[in-house]
């Protein structure tokens, strides 16, 4: 079944390409066609840090809510994600690896919303001192007989730990091993121990300049290690709550092509205000901020998709605002066939309208939402 997307242009490997798409057979077909209408297609988003969404807590939700959250974040223009699983319970952990391990053996396209492409395990080896709303009590300094319990447990994809802390270097090289992206985050490490982690491997720095050191004069901490090193993906969240503007702007001024947006969502975000939990933890919302009763930040209500529009206000060229939101979380997964609008790729686009809000989703060719904005 082959049909046109009805666009004015396409982002196609970071290049604005004037044109309609066609898409055939659950893959991009053609692009740069005659255009026959308004808009921009870009790939589907991937988000590599989902901690809940429409109402769901994925810690602690069953099958049902797993559904929910997907088809919520689907409507947003998120075709893949990692479900992220903070610091909790060994059990509680372990449930709810299994239950993602059983909703991806479904195949494809598997249950319904976006589609699942492994776990994020943010915790539990992660340093005391910048838990952020992360349980102490479950917290781990780094243990390879409970790691491998985890990594039996479910498709861990992607780990976030503190490379500080004593065993953590073993645990890296384990993750290694067995090909699981590793991310340096939560941590108070110098730039030293920082650096050195990813001289070891690990690619990536979760929620750059959250949950870390600040950068210092002659202490730059985990973030000025990040910045200067461009084999690593730093992954921000682009909300308007969790960085200041500067930061923004730094970040995508040096890092261009490696930049990852993420949402950080938890289980409010699009649901508007009031009290939730979080790994049992109550949290409040207002004015689109999530925090504990003491102010700590507790993620982010904001869908990934606001970032965009976001960044291209501060100066962003869209290309690259869209390239952090789709083809380089995919290149740091090795998801070749995800994040990209080529021909021959996978049908996960998203249609924005001139306001660069989601028109459109299409999940490997289909139409799944419209009006998403």
């Amino acid at each position: 079944m082959s049909r046109r997307l009805g666009v004015a242009e396409a982002i196609v490997d970071g290049r604005r390409i004037p044109g309609d798409v066609a898409l055939a057979d659950g893959a991009v077909a053609e692009v740069g066609l005659l255009p026959l209408g308004a808009g921009t297609a870009i790939a589907g988003l991937v988000d590599l840090q989902v901690n809940g969404f429409g109402g769901v807590d994925l810690l602690s939700a069953d099958d049902a809510g797993w559904a929910q959250a997907g088809e919520a974040l689907l409507r947003t223009g998120v075709t893949s994600y990692l479900p992220t699983l903070i610091t909790a319970p060994a059990e509680t952990t372990t449930a709810a690896l299994a239950r993602a391990d059983r909703l991806m053996r479904r195949g494809d396209p598997g249950p319904p919303g976006a589609r699942i492409l492994g776990v994020h395990l943010e915790g539990p080896f992660i340093s005391p001192e910048r838990l952020g709303v992360h349980p102490p009590e479950h917290r781990r300094d780094p243990d390879p007989a409970l790691l491998d319990r985890l990594l039996a447990a479910g498709p861990v994809a992607m780990v976030t730990l503190a490379p500080e802390l004593p065993g953590a270097e073993q645990l890296l090289d384990r993750l290694l091993e067995r090909g699981i992206v590793v991310s340096v985050g939560h941590s108070a490490a110098p730039a030293e121990v920082a650096a050195a982690a990813f001289r070891r491997g690990a690619r990536a720095v979760t929620h750059l300049f959250n949950a870390m050191e600040p950068l210092r004069a002659r202490d730059p901490g985990v973030v000025g290690a990040a910045l200067v090193d461009e084999r690593v993906a730093a992954l921000c969240i682009v909300d308007g709550v969790h960085l200041a503007e500067e930061n923004v702007r730094l970040i995508f001024g040096r890092r261009r092509g490696t930049a990852v947006l993420t949402s950080d969502a938890i289980a409010p975000a699009c649901t508007g205000s009031g009290d939730f939990t979080l790994a049992g933890e109550p949290i409040s919302v207002s004015d689109g901020r999530a925090t504990r009763s003491d102010g700590t930040l507790a993620g982010s209500v904001a869908p990934m998709v606001g970032a965009i529009p976001r960044l291209v206000d501060l100066g962003v060229p869209l290309e690259e605002a869209v390239t952090a939101a789709t083809a380089a979380p995919a290149r740091l997964l090795g998801r070749a066939n995800l994040g990209s609008i080529a021909p021959g790729a996978r049908a996960d686009l998203v249609v924005l309208d001139d306001s660069l809000v989601p028109a459109a989703v299409f999940q490997a060719g289909r139409l799944v939402a419209e009006g998403a904005g």
